[in-house]
C-alpha cells in the first residue's frame, strides 16, 4: 500500500491545485468508498458542495483537506466557555489510499470512463480555473470522508503541510488523531519515540510498522531502513541500544527522503502521482523485493521470509538476530 513518500508526493502535487478552490460539485460513483464517512456528519455531497479548501495536509499515510467555512480558533489561556482542547473545530475531507487508491487531478473535459473511479470532486480555482479531482480505487480498500477537526494536544501543526500556518494548522481529523507523528514531521518528538521504542519487547520491524508509535512507515521502507543499519527485523526493540536506535531512526529518515526525491515506489500502475506518473524509487531498493539477488553490501543471497501476512526481505549475513540484551546493560 502507499506509504509516507507516496502519500506526500500526492499531497505536494495536490496542494497548489486545490488550496483556495471552491467545490462546485461532487459525484459519488461508488458509495463503498464512503465507508469511513460518519452519517452523523451529514450528507457527504452536501457537506462539500460550496466549501472552500484551505490546504492539503498529511500525517503518515493519511491526507486531508481542511474545509473553510467558519475558521476554528484556539482559545486563549484560561478562557471560560471557549473551545476545549479536544472539542470539534471545523471539518476536513479525509482521504486514505488503502491498497490501491489514487487521487488524480483532471481537466473538466477528461474522459469519465475510468471503471475504477469512485468519487469525483469538481473545483473552481481562482488561478487555475476549473479542475476535477478523481478518487480512483481498484480494490476499494481506500476511502474518503468528511470528518470533524479536533485540536492537537501539543498545539503544534497537526501534520506536514509545507509551511501552511494559521487557524487550521493545529487541528487534526478525529479519525487521524490516534496516528502518531511521522519521522519527517517537524513536531516529531525524537526523545519520546526512542523511549517508547526501547520499551517494546516486539521485534524492531513490528515496532516500525506500529502507526501508534511512528507513522508512515510500511513494509518497503522498514525493510530498506533495517538493511541500511544491519538490523534484523526480529531483533527485540528493547535489546537495541539507544545509539543504534538513533541510527535506525536516521536511516528511516534518509530512506524516506530519498524515496520522496524519486517520486515514491511504483511496482505497477496502482501507485501514481496526481498526474498519473509513476515513481522510480524501485530502482534504488537494496532489500525489499531483492530475494535471490546478491546483497549490495556483502554479496550474500538476499532472502524473503513470511512476516505478519506479508514478507520481510533481508541479508542473512549482514542482518542477524543477536542475543537479546536490555538497554540498561548497554552503553548508549
Amino acid at each position: 500500500m502507499p506509504e509516507l513518500p507516496e502519500v506526500e508526493v500526492v499531497r505536494s502535487g495536490l496542494a497548489p491545485a486545490v488550496t483556495g478552490a471552491i467545490v462546485t460539485g461532487v459525484e459519488v460513483l461508488d458509495r463503498r468508498s464512503l465507508k469511513r464517512h460518519d452519517p452523523a456528519m451529514g450528507d457527504f455531497e452536501s457537506r462539500l458542495a460550496g466549501a472552500r479548501i484551505a490546504a492539503a495536509v498529511r500525517r503518515g499515510k493519511f491526507l486531508w483537506l481542511p474545509i473553510e467555512a467558519a475558521a476554528p480558533t484556539r482559545p486563549a489561556t484560561g478562557a471560560v466557555g471557549a473551545l476545549g482542547a479536544h472539542e470539534p473545530a471545523g471539518t476536513a475531507l479525509v482521504a486514505h489510499l488503502g491498497m490501491s487508491g489514487q487521487v488524480l487531478l483532471r481537466t473538466p473535459d477528461h474522459p469519465g470512463d475510468d471503471a475504477h473511479a469512485r468519487i469525483r470532486i469538481h473545483l473552481e480555482h481562482p488561478e487555475h480555473g476549473e479542475l476535477r479531482v478523481d478518487f480512483v480505487d481498484q480494490r476499494i480498500f481506500g476511502s474518503m470522508a468528511v470528518d470533524r477537526l479536533i485540536a492537537t494536544p501539543d498545539g503544534a501543526a497537526a501534520g506536514y503541510s509545507a509551511g501552511v500556518t494559521g487557524d487550521w494548522a493545529g487541528f487534526v481529523p478525529s479519525q487521524v488523531a490516534h496516528i502518531a507523528r511521522d519521522p519527517l514531521d517537524p513536531a516529531f518528538d525524537v526523545r519520546a519515540f526512542l523511549a517508547a521504542f526501547g520499551r517494546r519487547s516486539s521485534g524492531v520491524k513490528r515496532a516500525l510498522l506500529d502507526q501508534g508509535l511512528v507513522s508512515g512507515i510500511g513494509n518497503i521502507y522498514a525493510d530498506e531502513s533495517l538493511w541500511a543499519v544491519r538490523l534484523h527485523g526480529e531483533q527485540p526493540a528493547s535489546s537495541v541500544s539507544p545509539r543504534r536506535a538513533r541510527e535506525l531512526l536516521e536511516a528511516v529518515r534518509q530512506v524516506l527522503q530519498k524515496a520522496l526525491a524519486e517520486g515514491g515506489t511504483s511496482f505497477d500502475a496502482q501507485y501514481v502521482n496526481v498526474n498519473g506518473a509513476s515513481g522510480y524509487f524501485a530502482h534504488s531498493l537494496n532489500a525489499y523485493g531483492q530475494e535471490g539477488r546478491p546483497c549490495p553490501r556483502c554479496g550474500t543471497t538476499m532472502v524473503r521470509a513470511p512476516f505478519m501476512n506479508r514478507s520481510s526481505h533481508f541479508c542473512p549475513r549482514c542482518q542477524r538476530v543477536s542475543a537479546p540484551r536490555t538497554r540498561a546493560n548497554v552503553a548508549g
